[in-house]
């Protein structure tokens, strides 16, 4: 463990910049040159697993560089922060497992499945980190500031709401017209297990629940990215936590789009464009942890050779 810690410290910022963001634009150009078919027409496997590489890759890389900071004494925020950003990051990669399992292996096509018991608490460990990190700061903004944030709130519950009510709505009119196509009766499910089975219609009844505990997560990471963008917005650690941040805009964006795709098209298999957003998402907090990592361990080295200046 000690010599595995001693390497990855080792890693250069800008190699670990680079990797990610090349990461990050392979995946784009992926989803752009191979996401796109005919109307009616499967994805095939390859390409399906593929996404789910990107994405468990990125997010597995995010949370051993988050863990790795919440291991350094020196990390200028904190290392609560960084622990309980690492288990965000750990928990949606364990939770994307089991949902790709379910969608590819077992071709379950669930409302609540296995995965939403990984993916929930993720939410959780995203907004106490970042408000961990802003708490510190004491919230001296300046009037524009709060004004920003005030507008920002505003737009994210008038926009979520509106794409929900407008999703939802689509949803019962469809129901309405053809009952079979969204309760998943239709579907030919020959590759799932009895226990598999048993465990979806276990779940089922907490669907909506499931689905508002999602809708009010993604306003309160909107919410609270931006005010941790606000709150840092300038001084020598800013940078880093800019990236936090963008990283929760890019969240949010991939999460209203999956909501709205799978309540307006009964037939919607993951993959789309805008699902790349997950994977900017995870290479902007493992690049965000770099940066805190690399400024802060740089910050206290300075710092002790100043004093050891000044003592000699």
């Amino acid at each position: 463990m000690n010599r595995s810690a001693k390497t990855s410290e080792s890693i250069p910022i800008q190699t670990i910049v680079i990797i990610s963001i090349t990461w990050a634009i392979v995946a784009l150009f992926f989803y752009m040159l191979f996401g796109v078919r005919a109307e009616g027409e499967a994805r095939p496997l390859w390409y399906s697993i593929c996404t789910y590489i990107f994405e468990n890759v990125g997010y597995m890389a995010a949370s051993l560089l988050c863990f790795r900071n919440w291991q350094s004494r020196q990390m200028v925020s904190g290392r609560r922060v960084w622990l309980l950003l690492g288990l965000a990051m750990f928990f949606f990669f364990v939770g994307n497992l089991f949902f790709g399992i379910g969608e590819l292996v077992f071709q379950l096509d669930a409302d609540v499945s296995l995965g939403d018991i990984f993916y929930i608490p993720c939410y959780g460990f995203l907004a106490w980190g970042m408000i961990l990190a802003v708490i510190p700061r004491r919230l001296n903004m300046e009037l524009w500031q709060w004004a920003v944030l005030g507008a920002v709130a505003m737009v994210g519950i008038v926009v979520t709401y509106g794409l929900v009510t407008y999703a939802d709505n689509t949803a019962e009119l469809m129901l309405a017209t053809n009952p079979v196509a969204l309760d998943g009766t239709e579907s030919d499910i020959t590759n799932a297990p009895a226990w598999a089975l048993s465990l979806n219609a276990m779940l089922l009844p907490f669907a909506n629940v499931v689905s508002q505990i999602y809708i009010v997560g993604d306003v309160a990471l909107l919410i609270a990215a931006s005010t941790l963008l606000l709150a840092f917005w300038g001084g020598r650690f800013a940078q880093s936590w800019r990236m936090i941040a963008a990283a929760m805009f890019c969240f949010y964006i991939s999460d209203m789009w999956y909501y709205y795709a799978v309540n307006t098209n009964p037939d919607y298999q993951s993959g789309e464009l805008l699902e790349v957003g997950w994977v900017f998402s995870a290479v902007l907090v493992a690049i965000g942890a770099a940066l805190e990592y690399d400024i802060s361990t740089k910050s206290r080295r300075g710092s002790g050779s100043r004093r050891r200046g000044g003592a000699s």
